[in-house]
């Protein structure tokens, strides 16, 4: 299938993302090929809503629902990829899944990725890419940081 989520001449990708925090602990993935850990989620898809979008994306990753997806910020992320210089522009939503226990991460429905649970306290040790976003993910979380838009660049 062609990737229609990147246009080549300005590739940016629309991403949304999902702050799973319980018990102190933060989901997230780990690609099983390039080892780079990002949080759950996944592209836009043409003529869906931000919403819909994660809920979606954590079903096809996890089979599991998510309820009640409240908006958190948004984190530009530029980077280079294979020698192409790239963007993401990243929405990131607190999520709530039903059933999910700390004490074992989900199994993945997806063969390219594995699932962790991790330190919120200390996510920025974690590898979390984009990396200014570890920064900010408590903040969000708790109400305490005011700021709803990062970027990160190369």
């Amino acid at each position: 299938m062609k990737n229609t989520h990147v246009n080549p001449e300005n590739p940016v990708e629309l991403i949304v993302r999902g702050v799973c925090a319980l018990d102190g602990m933060l989901l997230l993935c780990r690609s099983r090929k390039a080892g780079n850990v990002y949080l759950p989620g996944g592209h836009l898809e043409p003529g869906e809503g931000l919403e819909q979008a994660i809920v979606r994306e954590i079903r096809e990753e996890t089979g599991l629902a998510t309820v009640a997806p409240r908006f958190l910020g948004v984190a530009e992320n530029r980077f280079i990829q294979k020698g192409v210089a790239m963007a993401e522009i990243n929405f990131v939503f607190a999520i709530d899944i039903p059933g999910l226990a700390a004490a074992a991460p989900p199994s993945g429905l997806e063969g390219h990725i594995d699932f962790l649970w991790w330190p919120l306290a200390d996510v920025a040790r974690s590898g979390l890419l984009p990396s200014t976003l570890a920064a900010r993910l408590q903040g969000w979380l708790d109400g305490s940081d005011p700021v709803r838009f990062i970027s990160a660049k190369v």
